[in-house]
């Protein structure tokens, strides 16, 4: 079986020095490759965590799964009403429509590649959270704009239990 995507005929090269990171300390994303450069196959950036720090609350996507390895550190992860610790070289999976969360572990840094795939344009939802994150817009506007990205808002109590 093989993957045909249209209009992704061409490698996708990022290098590290080339791509785009928003954020700060203790939470930075590097944005790898969105939805246009991968004709819609996947989405990819790499989230940097330090000390303990969220990465992203309790959300789901309708249309996409997610994968999230661990390339560093250990991190919390929340799978439907699972959280799983994962470290260095763990994967977990979270398919469409189930409730996901990450953060790194309390007391640890994290470093994680997440793939959404099928792709979903991302990058602007990360800049902005980066906007958020900086006062420059309010943190209810994320609710106008979770159709556009595929990430709508959840609760959940496990999480919420698990995380400080």
């Amino acid at each position: 079986m093989s993957l045909a995507v249209p209009g992704f005929t061409d490698s996708v090269i990022v290098r590290s020095a080339d791509a785009e990171v928003v954020g700060r300390a203790p939470t930075t994303v590097r944005l790898l490759a969105d939805a246009g450069s991968t004709g819609g196959a996947l989405s990819t950036q790499r989230v940097t965590l330090a000390d303990g720090a969220d990465g992203a609350r309790p959300h789901h996507h309708a249309g996409s799964a997610e994968l999230f390895y661990m390339l560093a550190g250990t991190a919390q992860l929340l799978s439907g009403e699972q959280v799983v610790t994962a470290e260095r070289g763990d994967l977990v999976i979270v398919p469409p429509g189930l409730a996901h969360a990450f953060a790194a572990a309390p007391g640890h840094d994290a470093d994680i590649l997440i793939v959404i795939t099928p792709g979903v344009e991302r990058f602007e939802y990360f800049r902005h959270l980066e906007r958020i994150a900086y006062g420059k817009q309010p943190p209810e506007s994320l609710l106008d704009v979770q159709e556009l990205y595929d990430t709508y808002f959840r609760k959940s109590p496990a999480w919420e239990t698990a995380r400080p």
